[in-house]
Protein backbone atom coordinates (compact mmCIF):
# COMPACT_ATOMS: atom_id res chain seq x y z
CA UNK A 1 0.00 0.00 0.00
CA UNK A 2 0.75 3.14 -0.75
CA UNK A 3 1.27 4.99 2.58
CA UNK A 4 2.97 8.79 1.56
CA UNK A 5 5.06 10.57 -1.61
CA UNK A 6 7.03 13.97 -0.98
CA UNK A 7 7.19 15.67 -4.14
CA UNK A 8 9.64 18.55 -5.00
CA UNK A 9 9.95 20.49 -8.43
CA UNK A 10 7.78 18.83 -10.52
CA UNK A 11 5.97 20.42 -13.07
CA UNK A 12 3.87 23.13 -10.91
CA UNK A 13 4.39 21.47 -7.41
CA UNK A 14 7.87 23.26 -5.32
CA UNK A 15 7.37 21.00 -2.52
CA UNK A 16 4.35 18.74 -1.13
CA UNK A 17 3.29 15.90 0.53
CA UNK A 18 0.55 13.58 -0.49
CA UNK A 19 -0.61 11.37 2.30
CA UNK A 20 -2.84 8.55 1.17
CA UNK A 21 -4.63 5.53 3.29
CA UNK A 22 -6.41 2.34 2.99
CA UNK A 23 -9.40 2.01 0.45
CA UNK A 24 -10.56 4.60 -1.85
CA UNK A 25 -8.58 8.35 -2.35
CA UNK A 26 -9.76 10.83 -4.06
CA UNK A 27 -7.73 13.71 -5.54
CA UNK A 28 -9.26 16.75 -6.77
CA UNK A 29 -8.72 20.32 -7.36
CA UNK A 30 -9.17 23.17 -10.19
CA UNK A 31 -7.70 22.14 -14.18
CA UNK A 32 -4.01 22.81 -13.77
CA UNK A 33 -3.35 22.67 -10.50
CA UNK A 34 -1.31 20.04 -10.49
CA UNK A 35 -3.17 16.89 -9.72
CA UNK A 36 -1.97 15.28 -12.53
CA UNK A 37 1.24 14.91 -11.33
CA UNK A 38 0.21 12.73 -8.62
CA UNK A 39 0.24 10.23 -11.16
CA UNK A 40 3.44 11.31 -12.65
CA UNK A 41 5.01 10.76 -9.66
CA UNK A 42 3.72 7.95 -8.98
CA UNK A 43 5.42 6.54 -12.44
CA UNK A 44 8.57 8.14 -11.55
CA UNK A 45 8.55 5.83 -8.53
CA UNK A 46 7.62 2.87 -10.43
CA UNK A 47 10.41 3.18 -12.94
CA UNK A 48 8.90 5.50 -15.23
CA UNK A 49 10.69 7.67 -18.07
CA UNK A 50 11.96 10.30 -17.01
CA UNK A 51 11.56 13.50 -19.23
CA UNK A 52 13.55 16.85 -18.15
CA UNK A 53 10.63 18.86 -19.21
CA UNK A 54 8.80 17.50 -15.70
CA UNK A 55 11.80 19.57 -13.68
CA UNK A 56 10.27 22.70 -12.31
CA UNK A 57 11.78 25.96 -14.05
CA UNK A 58 14.42 27.29 -11.95
CA UNK A 59 15.22 24.02 -10.70
CA UNK A 60 18.27 21.85 -10.73
CA UNK A 61 16.87 18.79 -10.52
CA UNK A 62 12.87 17.20 -9.39
CA UNK A 63 12.91 14.78 -6.90
CA UNK A 64 10.05 12.09 -5.75
CA UNK A 65 10.13 9.84 -2.42
CA UNK A 66 7.79 6.98 -1.97
CA UNK A 67 6.79 4.92 1.14
CA UNK A 68 5.40 1.61 -0.05
CA UNK A 69 4.01 -1.27 2.94
CA UNK A 70 4.94 -4.33 1.39
CA UNK A 71 3.03 -7.43 3.05
CA UNK A 72 5.40 -9.62 4.64
CA UNK A 73 6.64 -12.53 2.11
CA UNK A 74 5.90 -11.16 -1.28
CA UNK A 75 7.78 -11.19 -3.41
CA UNK A 76 8.71 -7.26 -4.20
CA UNK A 77 10.31 -7.57 -1.29
CA UNK A 78 12.80 -10.72 -2.25
CA UNK A 79 13.19 -8.56 -5.27
CA UNK A 80 14.04 -5.68 -2.86
CA UNK A 81 16.55 -7.70 -0.47
CA UNK A 82 18.36 -9.09 -3.71
CA UNK A 83 19.39 -5.64 -4.91
CA UNK A 84 20.40 -4.94 -1.13
CA UNK A 85 17.36 -2.88 -0.21
CA UNK A 86 16.61 -2.26 3.44
CA UNK A 87 13.30 -2.49 4.89
CA UNK A 88 11.87 0.21 7.03
CA UNK A 89 9.35 -0.81 9.65
CA UNK A 90 8.12 -3.30 6.98
CA UNK A 91 7.67 -0.53 4.15
CA UNK A 92 9.79 0.17 0.65
CA UNK A 93 11.61 3.64 0.56
CA UNK A 94 11.82 4.68 -2.76
CA UNK A 95 13.10 7.85 -4.15
CA UNK A 96 13.97 8.92 -8.15
CA UNK A 97 15.59 11.95 -8.95
CA UNK A 98 15.25 13.56 -12.53
CA UNK A 99 17.74 16.60 -13.41
CA UNK A 100 17.11 19.26 -15.60
CA UNK A 101 20.15 18.00 -18.02
CA UNK A 102 18.05 14.45 -18.45
CA UNK A 103 20.10 12.44 -15.64
CA UNK A 104 17.81 10.18 -13.59
CA UNK A 105 19.27 8.29 -10.54
CA UNK A 106 17.09 6.08 -8.03
CA UNK A 107 16.97 4.67 -4.85
CA UNK A 108 15.46 1.89 -2.82
CA UNK A 109 15.81 1.18 0.68
CA UNK A 110 18.79 3.31 1.00
CA UNK A 111 20.62 1.67 -1.63
CA UNK A 112 21.05 3.01 -5.27
CA UNK A 113 19.65 0.64 -7.63
CA UNK A 114 19.15 1.02 -11.40
CA UNK A 115 16.15 2.01 -12.42
CA UNK A 116 14.79 -1.11 -14.00
CA UNK A 117 15.00 -2.19 -10.93
CA UNK A 118 11.67 -0.25 -9.99
CA UNK A 119 10.02 -1.07 -12.69
CA UNK A 120 10.49 -4.97 -11.89
CA UNK A 121 8.58 -4.17 -8.64
CA UNK A 122 6.33 -2.16 -10.00
CA UNK A 123 4.45 -5.00 -11.49
CA UNK A 124 3.85 -6.31 -7.79
CA UNK A 125 3.35 -3.00 -6.09
CA UNK A 126 0.85 -0.41 -8.23
CA UNK A 127 -1.46 -0.98 -11.34
CA UNK A 128 -1.46 2.43 -12.70
CA UNK A 129 -3.72 3.38 -15.37
CA UNK A 130 -3.89 6.91 -16.81
CA UNK A 131 -4.29 8.22 -20.18
CA UNK A 132 -0.71 7.64 -21.17
CA UNK A 133 0.60 5.41 -18.78
CA UNK A 134 -1.17 1.70 -18.52
CA UNK A 135 0.24 -1.41 -16.57
CA UNK A 136 -0.82 -4.69 -14.97
CA UNK A 137 -3.60 -6.19 -16.85
CA UNK A 138 -2.22 -4.33 -20.37
CA UNK A 139 0.38 -7.52 -20.27
CA UNK A 140 -0.50 -11.03 -21.74
CA UNK A 141 1.50 -12.81 -18.83
CA UNK A 142 -0.73 -10.82 -16.23
CA UNK A 143 -4.14 -11.47 -18.38
CA UNK A 144 -3.25 -14.99 -18.56
CA UNK A 145 -2.57 -15.39 -14.20
CA UNK A 146 -5.87 -12.80 -13.81
CA UNK A 147 -7.76 -14.94 -15.68
CA UNK A 148 -6.58 -18.01 -13.85
CA UNK A 149 -7.37 -16.58 -10.79
CA UNK A 150 -10.69 -15.86 -11.79
CA UNK A 151 -11.48 -19.51 -13.16
CA UNK A 152 -10.34 -20.62 -9.68
CA UNK A 153 -9.82 -24.56 -8.88
CA UNK A 154 -11.00 -25.10 -12.68
CA UNK A 155 -7.64 -24.17 -13.81
CA UNK A 156 -6.09 -24.42 -10.18
CA UNK A 157 -6.18 -28.09 -9.90
CA UNK A 158 -4.92 -29.05 -13.89
CA UNK A 159 -2.25 -26.27 -13.35
CA UNK A 160 -1.12 -27.72 -10.27
CA UNK A 161 -1.06 -31.05 -12.24
CA UNK A 162 0.54 -29.74 -15.21
CA UNK A 163 3.66 -27.55 -13.56
CA UNK A 164 4.63 -31.38 -11.57
CA UNK A 165 4.94 -32.66 -14.81
CA UNK A 166 6.38 -29.68 -16.88
CA UNK A 167 8.70 -29.19 -13.87
CA UNK A 168 9.66 -33.26 -14.37
CA UNK A 169 10.01 -33.36 -18.34
CA UNK A 170 12.00 -29.93 -18.10
CA UNK A 171 14.47 -31.98 -15.84
CA UNK A 172 13.93 -34.89 -18.44
CA UNK A 173 14.65 -33.64 -21.08
CA UNK A 174 17.68 -31.60 -19.38
CA UNK A 175 19.44 -34.78 -18.48
CA UNK A 176 18.56 -36.64 -21.74
CA UNK A 177 20.05 -33.45 -23.72
CA UNK A 178 23.47 -33.69 -21.27
CA UNK A 179 23.47 -37.35 -21.98
CA UNK A 180 23.16 -37.13 -25.69
CA UNK A 181 25.26 -34.10 -26.18
CA UNK A 182 28.03 -36.22 -23.87
CA UNK A 183 27.33 -39.18 -26.11
CA UNK A 184 28.85 -38.02 -28.84
CA UNK A 185 31.78 -37.45 -27.25
CA UNK A 186 31.97 -40.47 -25.24
CA UNK A 187 31.20 -42.40 -28.26
CA UNK A 188 34.15 -41.25 -29.53
CA UNK A 189 36.60 -41.59 -26.24
CA UNK A 190 34.78 -45.48 -26.66
CA UNK A 191 36.16 -45.49 -29.53
CA UNK A 192 39.43 -44.42 -29.38
CA UNK A 193 39.22 -47.17 -26.03
CA UNK A 194 38.64 -50.28 -28.10
CA UNK A 195 41.01 -49.19 -30.86
CA UNK A 196 43.72 -49.05 -27.91
CA UNK A 197 42.51 -51.96 -25.86
CA UNK A 198 42.43 -53.67 -29.18
CA UNK A 199 46.23 -53.22 -29.87
CA UNK A 200 47.28 -53.98 -26.52
CA UNK A 201 45.42 -57.20 -26.49
CA UNK A 202 46.93 -58.02 -30.30
CA UNK A 203 50.83 -57.78 -28.47
CA UNK A 204 49.58 -58.75 -25.54
CA UNK A 205 52.28 -57.58 -23.23
CA UNK A 206 53.58 -59.08 -19.54
CA UNK A 207 54.30 -57.22 -16.89
CA UNK A 208 58.45 -57.20 -16.63
CA UNK A 209 58.77 -58.10 -20.44
CA UNK A 210 60.50 -55.67 -21.50
CA UNK A 211 63.22 -55.35 -19.16
CA UNK A 212 64.00 -59.06 -19.71
CA UNK A 213 64.16 -58.26 -23.42
CA UNK A 214 66.70 -55.54 -22.80
CA UNK A 215 68.59 -57.87 -20.90
CA UNK A 216 68.30 -60.56 -23.61
CA UNK A 217 69.30 -57.97 -26.48
CA UNK A 218 71.99 -56.56 -24.57
CA UNK A 219 73.65 -60.77 -24.29
CA UNK A 220 72.70 -61.63 -27.53
CA UNK A 221 74.34 -58.57 -28.78
CA UNK A 222 77.79 -59.48 -27.42
CA UNK A 223 77.73 -62.76 -27.50
CA UNK A 224 81.26 -63.65 -28.92
CA UNK A 225 82.71 -61.32 -26.40
CA UNK A 226 81.11 -62.75 -23.21
CA UNK A 227 82.21 -66.47 -24.81
CA UNK A 228 85.84 -65.53 -25.09
CA UNK A 229 85.60 -64.13 -21.46
CA UNK A 230 84.04 -66.74 -19.78
CA UNK A 231 86.72 -69.33 -21.73
CA UNK A 232 89.06 -66.94 -20.67
CA UNK A 233 88.27 -67.19 -16.78
CA UNK A 234 87.74 -71.00 -16.78
CA UNK A 235 91.43 -71.58 -18.13
CA UNK A 236 92.79 -69.05 -15.61
CA UNK A 237 90.57 -70.81 -12.76
CA UNK A 238 90.87 -74.47 -14.01
CA UNK A 239 93.22 -74.98 -16.74
CA UNK A 240 93.62 -75.64 -20.69
CA UNK A 241 93.75 -78.65 -21.54
CA UNK A 242 96.03 -77.68 -24.66
CA UNK A 243 98.16 -76.65 -22.18
CA UNK A 244 99.25 -78.89 -19.98
CA UNK A 245 102.11 -77.08 -18.31
CA UNK A 246 100.22 -73.83 -17.57
CA UNK A 247 99.44 -73.24 -14.17
CA UNK A 248 96.15 -72.32 -13.24
CA UNK A 249 93.95 -70.94 -9.99
CA UNK A 250 92.43 -74.20 -9.15
CA UNK A 251 95.81 -76.07 -8.94
CA UNK A 252 97.46 -73.55 -7.41
CA UNK A 253 95.10 -73.47 -4.30
CA UNK A 254 94.79 -77.25 -4.41
CA UNK A 255 98.83 -76.83 -3.58
CA UNK A 256 97.95 -74.38 -0.90
CA UNK A 257 95.41 -76.30 0.55
CA UNK A 258 97.61 -79.59 0.91
CA UNK A 259 100.88 -78.00 2.48
CA UNK A 260 98.68 -76.87 4.78
CA UNK A 261 96.92 -79.77 5.82
CA UNK A 262 100.23 -81.75 6.58
CA UNK A 263 101.01 -79.40 9.42
CA UNK A 264 97.66 -78.15 10.56
CA UNK A 265 97.74 -80.73 13.70
CA UNK A 266 100.39 -78.69 15.11
CA UNK A 267 98.39 -75.06 15.23
CA UNK A 268 94.75 -74.85 15.75
CA UNK A 269 95.52 -71.15 14.11
CA UNK A 270 96.64 -72.72 11.06
CA UNK A 271 94.22 -75.12 10.84
CA UNK A 272 91.55 -72.70 10.55
CA UNK A 273 93.29 -71.52 7.36
CA UNK A 274 93.40 -74.59 5.86
CA UNK A 275 89.85 -75.16 5.83
CA UNK A 276 89.33 -71.53 4.43
CA UNK A 277 91.54 -72.28 1.44
CA UNK A 278 89.18 -75.56 1.38
CA UNK A 279 86.48 -73.84 0.67
CA UNK A 280 88.04 -71.23 -1.34
CA UNK A 281 89.01 -74.00 -4.08
CA UNK A 282 85.62 -75.72 -3.56
CA UNK A 283 84.55 -72.33 -5.05
CA UNK A 284 86.71 -71.60 -7.46
CA UNK A 285 85.27 -75.16 -8.74
CA UNK A 286 81.91 -73.85 -8.93
CA UNK A 287 82.52 -70.87 -10.61
CA UNK A 288 84.69 -72.86 -12.96
CA UNK A 289 81.73 -75.12 -13.50
CA UNK A 290 79.12 -72.29 -14.22
CA UNK A 291 81.94 -70.83 -16.40
CA UNK A 292 81.82 -73.62 -18.64
CA UNK A 293 78.29 -74.23 -18.52
CA UNK A 294 77.76 -70.24 -19.53
CA UNK A 295 80.39 -70.66 -22.50
CA UNK A 296 78.33 -73.75 -23.88
CA UNK A 297 74.71 -72.09 -23.63
CA UNK A 298 75.71 -68.87 -24.96
CA UNK A 299 73.50 -68.75 -28.02
CA UNK A 300 74.73 -66.21 -30.48
CA UNK A 301 71.87 -66.88 -33.02
CA UNK A 302 70.99 -63.66 -35.17
CA UNK A 303 67.28 -64.77 -35.88
CA UNK A 304 66.96 -64.65 -31.87
CA UNK A 305 68.26 -61.36 -32.11
CA UNK A 306 66.27 -60.18 -34.68
CA UNK A 307 62.87 -61.79 -33.19
CA UNK A 308 64.40 -60.19 -29.79
CA UNK A 309 64.37 -56.34 -31.30
CA UNK A 310 60.75 -57.14 -33.29
CA UNK A 311 59.36 -57.47 -29.60
CA UNK A 312 60.84 -54.78 -27.86
CA UNK A 313 59.92 -52.56 -30.81
CA UNK A 314 55.95 -53.42 -30.49
CA UNK A 315 56.02 -53.24 -26.90
CA UNK A 316 58.32 -49.71 -27.41
CA UNK A 317 54.85 -48.59 -29.76
CA UNK A 318 52.56 -49.13 -26.82
CA UNK A 319 54.75 -47.27 -24.13
CA UNK A 320 54.81 -45.02 -26.48
CA UNK A 321 50.94 -44.07 -26.68
CA UNK A 322 49.71 -45.70 -23.56
CA UNK A 323 52.60 -45.23 -21.38
CA UNK A 324 52.99 -42.74 -18.09
CA UNK A 325 55.20 -43.24 -15.10
CA UNK A 326 58.44 -44.05 -16.90
CA UNK A 327 56.99 -45.16 -20.28
CA UNK A 328 57.42 -48.63 -19.35
CA UNK A 329 55.14 -51.77 -19.94
CA UNK A 330 53.43 -52.02 -16.65
CA UNK A 331 52.00 -48.77 -17.07
CA UNK A 332 50.75 -49.54 -20.06
CA UNK A 333 49.14 -52.65 -18.78
CA UNK A 334 47.52 -50.16 -15.89
CA UNK A 335 46.41 -48.10 -18.81
CA UNK A 336 44.56 -51.15 -20.63
CA UNK A 337 42.96 -51.90 -16.95
CA UNK A 338 41.31 -48.13 -16.76
CA UNK A 339 40.16 -48.34 -19.83
CA UNK A 340 38.44 -51.58 -19.66
CA UNK A 341 36.74 -50.39 -16.66
CA UNK A 342 35.54 -47.22 -18.59
CA UNK A 343 34.59 -48.58 -21.87
CA UNK A 344 32.21 -50.87 -19.65
CA UNK A 345 30.98 -47.53 -18.19
CA UNK A 346 30.71 -45.43 -21.64
CA UNK A 347 28.31 -48.64 -22.68
CA UNK A 348 25.74 -48.21 -20.57
CA UNK A 349 24.54 -44.88 -21.61
CA UNK A 350 22.49 -46.22 -24.58
CA UNK A 351 20.27 -47.97 -21.53
CA UNK A 352 19.61 -44.73 -19.64
CA UNK A 353 19.11 -42.77 -22.93
CA UNK A 354 16.43 -45.37 -23.81
CA UNK A 355 14.40 -45.12 -20.59
CA UNK A 356 14.69 -41.06 -20.52
CA UNK A 357 13.36 -40.95 -24.32
CA UNK A 358 10.68 -43.14 -22.65
CA UNK A 359 9.68 -40.68 -19.85
CA UNK A 360 9.99 -37.86 -22.36
CA UNK A 361 7.34 -39.40 -24.50
CA UNK A 362 4.88 -40.10 -21.85
CA UNK A 363 5.32 -36.68 -20.31
CA UNK A 364 4.41 -34.79 -23.58
CA UNK A 365 1.59 -36.85 -23.73
CA UNK A 366 0.59 -36.57 -19.85
CA UNK A 367 1.36 -32.93 -20.58
CA UNK A 368 -1.07 -32.51 -23.75
CA UNK A 369 -3.81 -33.79 -21.70
CA UNK A 370 -3.26 -31.56 -18.93
CA UNK A 371 -2.95 -28.39 -21.83
CA UNK A 372 -6.09 -29.17 -22.87
CA UNK A 373 -7.73 -29.69 -20.07
CA UNK A 374 -6.25 -26.26 -18.98
CA UNK A 375 -7.54 -24.51 -22.28
CA UNK A 376 -11.36 -25.80 -21.89
CA UNK A 377 -11.33 -24.12 -18.28
CA UNK A 378 -9.96 -20.77 -19.59
CA UNK A 379 -12.06 -20.42 -22.18
CA UNK A 380 -14.75 -21.71 -20.21
CA UNK A 381 -14.02 -18.67 -17.53
CA UNK A 382 -13.03 -16.06 -20.04
CA UNK A 383 -16.87 -16.66 -21.54
CA UNK A 384 -17.85 -15.55 -17.79
CA UNK A 385 -15.17 -12.97 -17.27
CA UNK A 386 -15.96 -11.40 -20.57
CA UNK A 387 -19.94 -11.04 -19.85
CA UNK A 388 -19.03 -9.75 -16.36
CA UNK A 389 -16.97 -7.12 -17.75
CA UNK A 390 -19.14 -6.03 -20.81
CA UNK A 391 -22.42 -5.78 -17.91
CA UNK A 392 -19.73 -3.60 -16.34
CA UNK A 393 -19.10 -0.97 -19.43
CA UNK A 394 -22.73 -0.66 -19.68
CA UNK A 395 -22.96 1.24 -16.32
CA UNK A 396 -19.70 3.17 -17.11
CA UNK A 397 -21.39 4.89 -20.36
CA UNK A 398 -20.09 1.96 -22.74
CA UNK A 399 -23.11 0.51 -23.20
CA UNK A 400 -21.65 -0.67 -26.64
CA UNK A 401 -19.12 -2.13 -26.21
CA UNK A 402 -17.90 -6.04 -25.85
CA UNK A 403 -14.90 -7.53 -24.18
CA UNK A 404 -13.72 -10.90 -24.95
CA UNK A 405 -10.43 -13.48 -24.78
CA UNK A 406 -8.40 -14.32 -27.58
CA UNK A 407 -7.08 -17.69 -26.15
CA UNK A 408 -4.74 -19.05 -29.13
CA UNK A 409 -1.81 -21.60 -28.83
CA UNK A 410 1.23 -21.10 -31.78
CA UNK A 411 2.55 -24.59 -34.13
CA UNK A 412 5.67 -25.36 -32.64
CA UNK A 413 7.25 -28.56 -33.87
CA UNK A 414 9.00 -29.40 -30.99
CA UNK A 415 5.90 -28.96 -28.41
CA UNK A 416 3.81 -30.71 -27.14
CA UNK A 417 0.53 -32.53 -28.77
CA UNK A 418 -3.14 -30.93 -28.40
CA UNK A 419 -6.07 -31.22 -30.48
CA UNK A 420 -3.60 -32.70 -33.20
CA UNK A 421 -1.37 -29.64 -33.32
CA UNK A 422 2.09 -29.57 -31.87
CA UNK A 423 2.09 -26.65 -30.24
CA UNK A 424 4.50 -24.65 -27.90
CA UNK A 425 4.49 -25.10 -24.01
CA UNK A 426 5.12 -23.20 -21.10
CA UNK A 427 5.09 -23.23 -17.68
CA UNK A 428 1.79 -22.27 -17.51
CA UNK A 429 0.20 -24.34 -20.18
CA UNK A 430 0.00 -23.95 -24.32
CA UNK A 431 -2.37 -20.91 -24.09
CA UNK A 432 -1.26 -17.36 -25.49
CA UNK A 433 -4.09 -14.97 -23.66
CA UNK A 434 -4.95 -11.42 -24.80
CA UNK A 435 -8.08 -9.24 -23.61
CA UNK A 436 -9.76 -7.89 -26.66
CA UNK A 437 -12.54 -4.87 -26.60
CA UNK A 438 -14.49 -3.97 -29.02
CA UNK A 439 -16.14 -0.36 -28.36
CA UNK A 440 -18.74 0.10 -30.63
CA UNK A 441 -21.12 -2.48 -32.80
CA UNK A 442 -19.16 -3.37 -36.20
CA UNK A 443 -15.63 -2.81 -34.98
CA UNK A 444 -13.60 -5.45 -34.90
CA UNK A 445 -12.25 -6.91 -31.50
CA UNK A 446 -8.72 -5.52 -30.89
CA UNK A 447 -6.24 -5.83 -28.08
CA UNK A 448 -7.73 -3.78 -25.04
CA UNK A 449 -4.53 -0.97 -25.72
CA UNK A 450 -5.35 -0.38 -28.93
CA UNK A 451 -8.66 -0.95 -28.86
CA UNK A 452 -9.99 2.15 -26.86
CA UNK A 453 -9.28 6.02 -26.15
CA UNK A 454 -7.58 6.98 -23.26
CA UNK A 455 -10.23 7.72 -21.19
CA UNK A 456 -12.35 4.88 -22.57
CA UNK A 457 -9.08 2.56 -21.59
CA UNK A 458 -9.08 3.89 -18.20
CA UNK A 459 -12.78 2.80 -17.69
CA UNK A 460 -12.00 -0.70 -19.18
CA UNK A 461 -9.64 -1.06 -16.90
CA UNK A 462 -11.55 0.14 -14.16
CA UNK A 463 -14.62 -2.65 -15.09
CA UNK A 464 -11.67 -5.58 -15.52
CA UNK A 465 -10.14 -4.82 -12.02
CA UNK A 466 -13.96 -4.69 -10.38
CA UNK A 467 -14.35 -8.20 -12.10
CA UNK A 468 -10.99 -9.30 -10.59
CA UNK A 469 -11.18 -7.38 -7.18
CA UNK A 470 -9.55 -10.12 -4.72
CA UNK A 471 -8.33 -11.83 -7.52
CA UNK A 472 -5.01 -9.93 -8.67
CA UNK A 473 -2.57 -9.17 -6.49
CA UNK A 474 -1.53 -6.13 -6.98
CA UNK A 475 -2.60 -4.07 -3.42
CA UNK A 476 -2.75 0.07 -4.85
CA UNK A 477 -4.42 0.98 -8.16
CA UNK A 478 -4.47 4.40 -9.49
CA UNK A 479 -6.73 5.58 -12.08
CA UNK A 480 -5.98 9.18 -13.84
CA UNK A 481 -8.89 10.70 -16.31
CA UNK A 482 -10.99 7.28 -15.39
CA UNK A 483 -14.24 9.62 -15.98
CA UNK A 484 -13.21 11.43 -18.81
CA UNK A 485 -15.94 12.38 -20.95
CA UNK A 486 -18.49 10.89 -18.53
CA UNK A 487 -21.20 12.17 -16.32
CA UNK A 488 -24.70 11.97 -14.65
CA UNK A 489 -25.85 8.63 -13.88
CA UNK A 490 -22.66 6.99 -15.60
CA UNK A 491 -20.30 9.05 -13.04
CA UNK A 492 -22.07 7.61 -9.81
CA UNK A 493 -21.91 4.10 -11.27
CA UNK A 494 -18.18 4.58 -11.52
CA UNK A 495 -17.53 6.18 -8.10
CA UNK A 496 -19.32 3.56 -6.98
CA UNK A 497 -17.74 0.62 -8.55
CA UNK A 498 -14.26 2.42 -7.43
CA UNK A 499 -16.07 1.88 -3.67
CA UNK A 500 -16.30 -1.45 -4.67
CA UNK A 501 -12.54 -2.14 -5.92
CA UNK A 502 -11.57 -0.22 -2.76
CA UNK A 503 -12.78 -2.77 -0.25
CA UNK A 504 -10.20 -5.53 -1.11
CA UNK A 505 -7.13 -2.83 -2.82
CA UNK A 506 -6.18 0.49 -2.19
CA UNK A 507 -7.50 2.57 -5.24
CA UNK A 508 -6.58 6.40 -5.66
CA UNK A 509 -8.59 8.71 -8.59
CA UNK A 510 -7.71 12.12 -10.05
CA UNK A 511 -11.12 13.19 -10.68
CA UNK A 512 -13.05 16.50 -11.77
CA UNK A 513 -16.73 14.81 -11.17
CA UNK A 514 -18.15 15.05 -7.44
CA UNK A 515 -19.98 12.36 -8.60
CA UNK A 516 -16.82 10.28 -8.20
CA UNK A 517 -14.98 12.08 -5.28
CA UNK A 518 -18.39 11.64 -3.02
CA UNK A 519 -17.84 7.62 -3.19
CA UNK A 520 -14.06 8.25 -1.67
CA UNK A 521 -13.45 7.46 1.64
CA UNK A 522 -10.66 10.31 1.88
CA UNK A 523 -10.53 13.24 -0.62
CA UNK A 524 -7.26 15.51 -1.21
CA UNK A 525 -7.11 18.88 -2.77
CA UNK A 526 -4.07 20.29 -4.85
CA UNK A 527 -4.49 23.81 -4.83
CA UNK A 528 -2.19 26.67 -5.70
CA UNK A 529 -0.82 29.90 -4.33
CA UNK A 530 -0.80 33.30 -5.48
CA UNK A 531 2.24 32.44 -7.44
CA UNK A 532 1.45 29.62 -9.52
CA UNK A 533 2.89 26.56 -7.36
CA UNK A 534 2.11 23.70 -5.31
CA UNK A 535 3.47 23.98 -1.78
CA UNK A 536 3.45 21.74 1.22
CA UNK A 537 0.11 23.27 2.21
CA UNK A 538 -1.35 23.16 -1.39
CA UNK A 539 -1.92 19.46 -0.84
CA UNK A 540 -4.59 18.95 1.81
CA UNK A 541 -7.24 16.12 3.65
CA UNK A 542 -11.11 17.53 3.00
CA UNK A 543 -13.19 16.89 5.95
CA UNK A 544 -16.44 17.34 6.90
CA UNK A 545 -17.52 21.55 5.64
CA UNK A 546 -14.14 21.55 3.61
CA UNK A 547 -15.07 18.46 1.70
CA UNK A 548 -18.90 20.23 0.96
CA UNK A 549 -17.57 23.05 -0.01
CA UNK A 550 -15.26 21.78 -2.55
CA UNK A 551 -17.80 19.39 -4.06
CA UNK A 552 -20.01 22.48 -4.53
CA UNK A 553 -16.99 23.80 -6.10
CA UNK A 554 -16.94 20.93 -8.16
CA UNK A 555 -20.58 20.79 -9.26
CA UNK A 556 -21.27 23.88 -9.85
CA UNK A 557 -17.98 25.93 -9.74
CA UNK A 558 -19.40 28.13 -6.55
CA UNK A 559 -18.31 27.26 -3.27
CA UNK A 560 -20.93 28.67 -1.69
CA UNK A 561 -24.06 27.71 -3.60
CA UNK A 562 -26.74 26.85 -1.00
CA UNK A 563 -28.10 24.34 -4.38
CA UNK A 564 -24.59 23.22 -5.09
CA UNK A 565 -23.81 22.80 -1.41
CA UNK A 566 -27.38 20.54 -0.97
CA UNK A 567 -26.29 19.10 -4.31
CA UNK A 568 -23.22 18.09 -2.65
CA UNK A 569 -24.34 17.03 0.48
CA UNK A 570 -27.08 14.66 -1.02
CA UNK A 571 -24.35 12.90 -3.16
CA UNK A 572 -22.15 12.45 0.14
CA UNK A 573 -25.73 11.35 2.04
CA UNK A 574 -26.10 9.12 -1.03
CA UNK A 575 -22.20 7.27 -1.36
CA UNK A 576 -22.06 6.43 2.38
CA UNK A 577 -25.93 4.70 2.39
CA UNK A 578 -24.25 2.92 -0.81
CA UNK A 579 -21.70 2.08 0.97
Amino acid sequence: MLEEMRIRSLGVIDDAVVELSPGFTAVTGETGAGKTMVVTSLGLLLGGRADPALVRIGAKNAVVEGRIAVPEGASAIVRAEEAGAELDDGALLISRTVSAEGRSRAHLGGRSVPVGVLAELADELVAVHGQTDQQGLLKQSRQRAALDRYAGDAVAVPLTKYGEAYRRLRAVVGELDEIVTRARERAQEADMLRYGLDEITGVEPRAGEDVELAEEAERLGHAEALASAATAAHAALAGNPEDPEGVDAATLVAGAHRALEAVRSHDPALAALAERIGEIGILLGDVAGELAGYADDLDADPLRLAAVEERRAALTGLTRKFGRDGQDIASVLAWAEQGARRLTELDGDDERIDELTAERDGLRAELGGLAQALTDARAEAAERFAAAVTAELASLAMPHARVSFDIRQNDDPEGVEVDGRTVAYGPSGVDEVELLLAPHPGAPPRPIAKGASGGELSRVMLAVEVVFAGTDPVPTYLFDEVDAGVGGKAAVEIGRRLAKLARSAQVVVVTHLPQVAAFADRQLLVEKTNDGSVTRSGVKVLEGEDRVRELSRMLAGQEDSETARAHAEELLAAARADA
